[in-house]
């Protein structure tokens, strides 16, 4: 097992639960935040900013793998970052995306050619996306959104953690890309019932016109450009449902987590209000 594991956007939604993953697992763990933050007994937590590669270095020393996070819409200042990085560690585990952006597809490049041993982590869309209607679902029980019929297989964080924890703590993943879902493909609909039935509050879903959806996302501070690559991603799932794949099962030996137990984890979010 790696002498010490520094874990970025450790307060994140996959990098909370690699945080604990890698603790339950008896590694040694250093999390880094940019501010105060509350981790499980045992984790050394660390100050330092991404967008600031001078304030790595403290967190840095004695540290043999990364779990990478770039959390930017561009790669300035990643090949810095990287270069520190590959001065005290030999491994990195970076967390891209299925869609693989332009600024992540340059990410994974500057990686591979950065000299460290590298895994990349692409998830699908993560479950706790659906946290984004829970205002919604408390309230009246109506999501009024586009592209109800759009289909996708929701990889659970916790999933997406495991793998992350394996390639962090095991050998065998060295040059591998892992393409990650859940375990079966559900309609944005479908999803919605789900979490009405778990927080036993009847949701039903309300179909919107892309140009409305798209006005709500901007409401919201979405920016145009993503508002406008989710919806056509969303269109496209219509005709053709999202990929389903067996990688974390194969990587971590046990099946993916369905959308249901997330939903069953989550219920407080969506409980009704009054």
């Amino acid at each position: 097992m790696p002498q010490r594991i520094l874990v970025t956007a450790a307060t994140g939604t996959v990098g909370r639960e690699v945080v604990a993953q890698l603790r339950e697992a008896g590694a040694e763990v250093r999390a880094l935040t940019r501010g105060p933050a509350a981790f499980p007994p045992g984790v050394d937590t660390a100050h330092g900013d991404l967008s600031v590669p001078d304030s790595l270095s403290g967190a840095l020393q004695d540290v043999s793998t990364v779990f990478l996070v770039w959390p930017f819409a561009s790669i300035d200042g990643l090949a810095a970052v990287l270069t520190l990085i590959a001065e005290n560690a030999g491994r990195v585990v970076y967390l891209s995306s299925a869609a693989v952006r332009d600024h992540e597809r340059q990410a994974e490049q500057l990686i591979e050619e950065s000299g460290l041993e590298w895994t990349v982590l692409r998830p699908h869309a993560f479950a706790a996306n659906a946290l984004r209607w829970s205002e919604q679902i408390r309230g009246n029980g109506v999501v009024r959104e586009a592209y109800g019929q759009a289909s996708m297989s929701l990889v659970h964080e916790r999933d997406i953690a495991a793998v992350a924890v394996h390639a962090l703590t095991r050998e065998g993943h060295a040059g591998a890309r892992y393409e990650l879902t859940g375990p079966r493909s559900l309609s944005q609909a479908e999803q919605v019932r789900i979490l009405g039935e778990k927080a036993e509050h009847p949701v039903h879903w309300e179909e919107a016109s892309p140009q409305e959806a798209r006005l709500q996302m901007l409401a919201r501070g979405w920016p145009p450009e993503v508002a406008d690559e989710v919806l056509h991603a969303q269109a496209a799932m219509t005709a053709r449902p999202g990929p389903i794949t067996k990688t974390v099962e194969q990587v971590t030996g046990a099946p993916a987590r369905t959308f249901e137990s997330w939903a069953a984890e989550h219920t407080k979010a969506f409980r009704a209000t009054g």
